[in-house]
């Protein structure tokens, strides 16, 4: 029986596997704490960790006892309020967490606090979530190398010996070496009985008797495990095929995108950065803003600079495929591309590029997600938005969501990318 055991090095007065634990069981909770804790939070403290609460009766634990015991008889009364099938309201007061506006009598818990630490919130943050449809297809410049089965060797550690290999390795040897061996010791001994039956002198009769303890002598010492017989499974490193991908954040940052509507479309590129940051190794990120024009730029520029101006989406899809052809266009890299804008596209703008993202960008992305931020929920659509809904029924790798409140953006960014929307689009 095997038996592991775990050295890891705790925390004073904590258990990293009691706490996994926690975290396993209670996922649920930990998760809706999260999601609120990320409508709540400021865009430079999205990615720290925090403290989560769960209410104490989602952690309370089955207990056993002992009952009383015997018969018992017991009358229980009716009553004139109810019958059943009745939902009964939940009385005023001596609620739990301490939380209402007025005393109330009896007695109540405060909620169960736990500490999240940076990885432990970003593991539970960005869960089940992956770029879709994307494709190990590069060898070229990668330094990852992964160990393979390559047979069997006569050398190695001991961890590889391969047991049902080396006995069978020393049961052929035993059967090459000892086969003739006990062939002639069968002939010998049937030789033997015959010369007894016969009469045959005592001489020859000796000389048969030393014949067979000679052949079982040389039969025992073939061992039964030998240093040749020992096989060890052999592994080689192979390049392994990896992914490389390129990620363009395109933002709308026109007059008409008001402080309201860029906190939403910052905080769902914050969270698609962590996202790509934390989960891919070989993933480049192009940061493209636009008013009439647009322009690349690096990451502080487009989340903090505040440059407005009028309003060109066209100039941003044509940016792109700029930069796709220029540095992307080797074949080599699995293209994606998230696109936040309020949808207001004044003219023509708007079919033009509707267009342009049918025929020159959808073509050469994996995944191409939309988000609009509008004025307010169930407003009218913007002409931008129904001129993309043409071209998203015609292609599945186009998904689009409309977002008006901060609470809406973690929900809607696991929904575009998470791990079974590259099978939908696929």
């Amino acid at each position: 029986m095997a038996h592991l055991i775990d050295r890891r090095e705790n925390a004073p007065n904590k258990s990293a596997v009691n706490r996994a634990r926690f975290l396993r069981r209670y996922k649920a909770q930990i998760k809706r704490a999260v999601h609120d804790m990320v409508a709540e939070r400021s865009i430079t403290d999205m990615d720290r960790g925090g403290n989560v609460s769960v209410p104490r009766k989602d952690i309370s634990e089955p207990v056993f006892r002992h009952g009383e015991g015997g018969d018992r008889e017991m009358v229980h009364p009716g009553n004139r309020e109810f019958t059943k099938g009745d939902r009964i309201a939940r009385p005023d007061g001596g609620g739990s967490g301490g939380g209402g506006k007025e005393a109330g009598s009896g007695e109540a818990e405060d909620e169960f606090v736990f500490a999240l630490s940076r990885e432990e919130f970003l593991h539970i943050f960005f869960e089940d979530l992956e770029l879709p449809r994307l494709e190990r297809n590069m060898l070229a410049g990668i330094e990852e190398n992964k160990p393979m089965r390559s047979g069997y060797t006569t050398s190695g550690s001991p961890t590889n010996l391969a047991i049902v290999r080396t006995m069978r390795t020393s049961l052929a040897r035993r059967i090459a070496l000892g086969g003739p061996l006990s062939r002639e010791l069968e002939e010998v001994t049937a030789e033997l009985a015959q010369a007894q039956v016969e009469g045959r002198a005592e001489s020859e009769l000796q000389a048969l008797r030393e014949r067979i303890d000679d052949l079982k002598r040389r039969l025992k010492r073939v061992p039964f495990l030998d240093e040749f017989d020992l096989r060890y499974r052999n592994r080689v490193n192979v390049p392994e095929p990896t992914a490389r991908a390129v990620m363009f954040c395109l933002m709308d940052v026109s007059a008409s995108m008001d402080e309201a509507k860029k906190d939403l479309a910052k905080r769902f590129f914050t969270l698609l950065y962590l996202f790509l940051t934390r989960k891919y190794e070989h993933v480049d990120l192009v940061f493209v803003r636009h008013t009439d024009n647009a322009e690349e730029v690096d990451e502080k520029t487009f989340f903090y600079d505040r440059k407005s101006g009028g309003t060109v989406v066209l100039s941003a899809l044509q940016l792109m495929h700029e930069i796709v052809e220029a540095r992307y266009a080797s074949g080599g890299w699995n293209i994606y591309a998230a696109q936040a804008s309020d949808g207001d596209a004044f003219g023509a703008d708007a079919g033009k590029s509707a267009r342009f993202l049918a025929d020159r960008i959808l073509p050469l992305t994996r995944y191409f997600a939309y988000l609009e931020t509008p004025d307010e929920v169930g407003g009218r659509m913007s002409s931008l938005w129904v001129e993309y809904q043409e071209v998203r029924a015609s292609t599945g790798a186009f998904s689009m969501r409309r977002v008006t409140r901060r609470d809406e953006i973690y929900p809607v960014f696991r929904e575009l990318f998470r791990k079974d929307v590259g099978a939908r689009a696929a």
